[in-house]
């Protein structure tokens, strides 16, 4: 098929993961980003200015005229120009904060203007309160595998002493909520009779991140709000325990996980890492996200493509 992408940030890891798995199966896929630059969630907006878009739109419907199966709108702000061009059917593909924050009503209107509605989560789907697809992003696994920790401890330069925690994204994204990672951590210290570090990580390159992972001891989310992270699922493909807030889908996908925990309240997220750091096991995460190989979300996602052309 020949599909024409348009996407708030090419550079999302999984966004080009994803083009990358189906091109490699043969398809065309022309990309069509917005101008101006963005961070590498994909996600965050403000440093584009509203021309940024408005200067887009009509560009993006004028792209769309071409020879194409499919237009396939990647994250809430691409979801217009997609949804009012008369020439393909439009598949819509929310990324989580386009349901939960600002723009979540542009979203949720154009959602009942598109042929098919992929989101990544059931909570996502609740959301959206319209028929869709439910394809979590994939997960690479042989990026994403456990190595000796001894080894990726070595890799990132981090002390073979205590114990290390990992909170996956920078200090500065209000929405991560740093702060309370800081605080649980520092109660987690009064509690156990090791060192804890607490290690951020920004500017990372995606294939270098498992080496990360690896020398974690466990990992910590604190989000105020999530839609269905894929680093939880990469790091559970790294049998990394989890320690996290209750956002997202997170309580389904860690359900059962050993060694990993979803809280609401500073007391559950800290008895959750004593817990994961006493022990100092890894997890069973892998075998938990095994449905999540890449492989298995291209599948489905050329099976929407193929039930609209």
């Amino acid at each position: 098929m020949r599909l024409l992408s348009l996407v708030t940030s090419e550079n999302a890891n999984f966004y080009r993961q994803q083009v990358t798995g189906l091109r490699h199966r043969g398809h065309t896929v022309d990309i069509l980003p917005v101008p101006g630059k963005i961070g590498n969630d994909g996600t965050r907006t403000g440093s584009r200015p509203i021309s940024a878009y408005l200067g887009y739109y009509p560009r993006a419907v004028r792209a769309a005229a071409g020879e194409y199966d499919i237009v396939h709108a990647n994250y809430g702000l691409t979801a217009p120009p997609a949804v009012v061009q008369p020439f393909q059917p439009v598949v819509l593909t929310f990324w989580g904060s386009d349901l939960t924050g600002d723009i979540w009503w542009l979203s949720r209107i154009c959602a009942r203007c598109a042929d098919a509605v992929v989101v990544m989560s059931q909570e996502m789907a609740d959301l959206v309160n319209c028929d869709c697809h439910v394809i979590p992003h994939g997960v690479d696994f042989e990026t994403f595998q456990p190595l000796p920790q001894a080894r990726a401890r070595e890799e990132v330069g981090w002390s073979t002493e205590g114990r290390h925690v990992l909170f996956p994204y920078g200090s500065s994204r209000a929405v991560k909520n740093f702060p309370r990672a800081e605080r649980i951590v520092e109660q987690v210290r009064s509690e156990l009779n090791m060192g804890v570090e607490l290690h951020t990580m920004s500017g990372v390159s995606h294939e270098r991140v498992p080496w990360y992972m690896n020398a974690a001891d466990a990992m910590l989310l604190t989000s105020k709000r999530e839609g269905s992270p894929n680093t939880v699922k990469e790091a559970l493909a790294c049998n990394l325990p989890v320690i996290a807030t209750d956002v997202g889908d997170l309580a389904d996908r860690l359900d059962g996980v050993s060694l990993s925990t979803v809280g609401r309240s500073d007391g559950a997220l800290v008895d959750g890492l004593v817990e994961a750091l006493q022990s100092g096991g890894r997890s069973d995460g892998r075998e938990a996200v095994a449905d999540l190989r890449l492989e298995k979300q291209l599948d489905r996602i050329e099976a929407v493509y193929r039930r609209l052309t």
